[in-house]
């Protein structure tokens, strides 16, 4: 019976109810009629709580932000850096793709805002140079994995908040994992580019004279994120202030550098802005409550227990918490399976000595992979609706991307001085 929120949760989203509605009704279930000791006024209150969290207005902030550079035109820049370094290689536009899904991770910080983009301003031109619908519409999904893992990734953040680790950390060791997701998958688009004979973007190989002058145009996009890293290591501002001081750097930039930010363009960034983070505090505040239930079961406890009474390998451990992701990943909504199941795994791999940093690397790895996987992919659904690529033609050329982020994942797991690194030093 003390399982029974957290199966109700499952048959609620299967039922296709919100996430965010899924985890408030099965937490109503449980305290209106299981738990009668605690009064239902008590457990509103611990709804209006959450919402009141201080550390949650760094999701608004930095959806904010993304937005605002968005219309700034920081993406055409970005796009025009990517080219100079890459557009000289085999598959020269795909190999841009991934670079600039690099390169947004500190702007967009959202998967399918970047799916969604590339698939506008990239794919067309990739078909007008020779490149299948499918493949221009797989590799733009697989790197939109990559963007949420650069900081400020919201996915970060929300998984700080869940399992109570520093955001800073947690940013610092996104770093490399993401720089070797870009390199497995240049790496797969190389190989099949150069069976196809997808030419390159580029005739020749910038110049230093080119690379210096285009790095000069694109230096404020470029600075963006390790100006909140520095920040937030020194102490100037938490994470929630980090957010406020990225919409005031991205409007500065906008308005008075790049001179692309109009007035006009303020009304649909504060759509954008409410609609993307009201649907996401909403489900952190739903998942505060279910957490309550968890913890007033022990539904953790016994789930650690459960799990060290199969293994007392964490190397294992680490093996078999994949395979559950993954197959998470491949039947719900990535957001979603994160904020179910990583509460519950936390307590489970930090009793075997896993540093929870490291795991959170992990875990949101799993979900980028997940969202490009069928058979409920988001990115995957975003790039196809966009592009109008059938879903067989994309699943038939995103398989060697997906093979190419799961050996990055595997590295990245069984080897945690790669996320750790920089942590480690910096802190």
């Amino acid at each position: 019976m003390a399982f029974l929120p957290v199966i109700l949760v499952f048959i609620l989203y299967f039922s296709s109810i919100p996430v965010a509605y899924a985890l408030f009704g099965s937490s109503m279930v449980y305290f209106s009629f299981m738990n009668v000791g605690s009064p239902p006024d008590l457990i509103l209150q611990k709804y209006v709580t959450s919402a009141s969290s201080f550390s949650l207005l760094a999701i608004p902030f930095f959806i904010m932000a993304g937005s605002i550079m968005n219309y700034s035109g920081i993406s055409d820049k970005l796009m025009k850096f990517a080219d100079v370094l890459t557009g000289h290689l085999p598959g020269g536009l795909g190999q841009v793709n991934v670079v600039l899904s690099l390169l947004m991770g500190g702007v967009s910080g959202s998967a399918n805002a970047d799916a969604a983009m590339q698939s506008k301003m990239l794919v067309p031109e990739m078909e007008k140079r020779g490149y299948s619908k499918s493949f221009s519409s797989a590799i733009t999904a697989a790197s939109s994995a990559v963007t949420p893992v650069i900081p400020p990734g919201i996915d970060l953040i929300i998984f700080a908040l869940i399992a109570g680790v520093s955001v800073g950390k947690l940013f610092l060791a996104a770093y490399l994992p993401a720089i070797f997701m870009a390199i497995g998958l240049m790496i797969t688009v190389h190989i099949i580019s150069k069976k196809r004979d997808y030419k390159p973007s580029r005739e020749r190989r910038a110049g230093a004279g080119e690379i210096g002058k285009q790095t000069i145009e694109s230096i404020w996009a470029l600075l963006f994120p390790f100006g909140i890293i520095g920040g937030l290591r020194l102490g100037i501002f938490t994470a929630s202030e980090a957010g406020a001081v990225a919409v005031l750097y991205t409007v500065i930039v906008g308005i008075f550098i790049y001179k692309e930010l109009k007035w006009k363009h303020f009304i649909p960034i504060m759509k954008e802005t409410v609609y993307g983070s009201s649907s996401v505090v909403l489900i952190v505040v739903a998942a505060s409550v279910f957490g309550y239930y968890m913890s007033w079961e022990r539904i953790p406890q016994m789930l650690t227990s459960l799990l060290l009474g199969i293994t007392q390998s964490k190397y294992i451990m680490l093996f078999l918490i994949n395979i559950l992701l993954l197959i998470m990943g491949m039947f719900l909504e990535g957001g979603a399976a994160m904020i179910i199941i990583a509460p519950l795994l936390v307590p489970v791999v930090t009793s075997l000595g896993v540093d929870p940093v490291h795991f959170g690397i992990i875990v949101i790895l799993n979900i980028m992979i997940g969202g490009i996987t069928p058979p409920f992919g988001s990115m995957m659904f975003t790039v196809c609706s966009i592009t109008g690529c059938e879903l067989v033609d994309f699943f038939r050329e995103v398989i060697p991307f997906i093979i190419a982020l799961l050996i990055v994942l595997m590295i990245i797991t069984y080897i945690p001085q790669i996320a750790m690194v920089l942590p480690n030093l910096i802190y």
